[in-house]
């Protein structure tokens, strides 16, 4: 089974987060929430609080497949400023393996110097923090083991993404029918 670390940082966008949290569980995807701070509770930029399944110092990354960034502010300065978890999503693409962020995220991975050579999409204003990257305007642009969205109104596709990617394109399609999503 896939395991998937969704990072949480005091200001993340609640939708971005929990979207993602929500479609994947849907999937059968082994699905964590994590914590950047010292502390299980987390407020969202909506000052909505979360709390997560674990704190970063006492996660276990042993066969996580994808590690996600959702944006929101600050939650998007917090995650870059959070040393272990650049480190982890350096480790993660130099091994291969899946990094995903939404919204102003994308920036994070942008700095690290993941998206070069990479089609890349983000949050309008932060196309130049996509180090090396080519900027595309899609909902959700997949390119390798990095896959990168734009916004909270771009949520449901970028999680379903992931979905067609740690599950199966059929899963991913039966969540979108049960949900209604794209259909009246």
């Amino acid at each position: 089974m896939s395991r998937v670390c969704v990072f949480l940082a005091d200001g993340f966008e609640e939708i971005e987060g929990l979207t993602v949290v929500d479609i994947l569980r849907r999937a059968g995807v082994d699905t964590q929430t994590v914590s950047i701070t010292e502390e299980r509770m987390v407020t969202g930029s909506h000052k909505i609080p979360v709390q997560a399944d674990v704190c970063l110092k006492d996660a276990d990354f042993t066969g996580t497949q994808m590690l996600v960034l959702p944006g929101g502010m600050p939650g998007t300065v917090n995650l870059g400023a959070c040393q272990e978890l650049t480190e982890l999503l350096v480790r993660f693409h130099e091994e291969g393996k899946k990094v995903a962020a939404i919204c102003a995220a994308p920036s994070v991975l942008g700095d690290l110097g993941i998206l070069k050579g990479k089609r890349a999409a983000c949050y309008p204003g932060f196309e130049e923090r996509l180090a090396g990257a080519e900027v595309v305007y899609e909902k959700v642009a997949v390119d390798s083991n990095v896959t990168t969205s734009r916004a909270m109104g771009t949520a449901v596709p970028f999680a379903l993404a992931l979905a067609q990617q740690l599950a199966s394109p059929e899963k991913a399609e039966e969540i979108k029918k049960g949900i209604l999503y794209g259909h009246a």
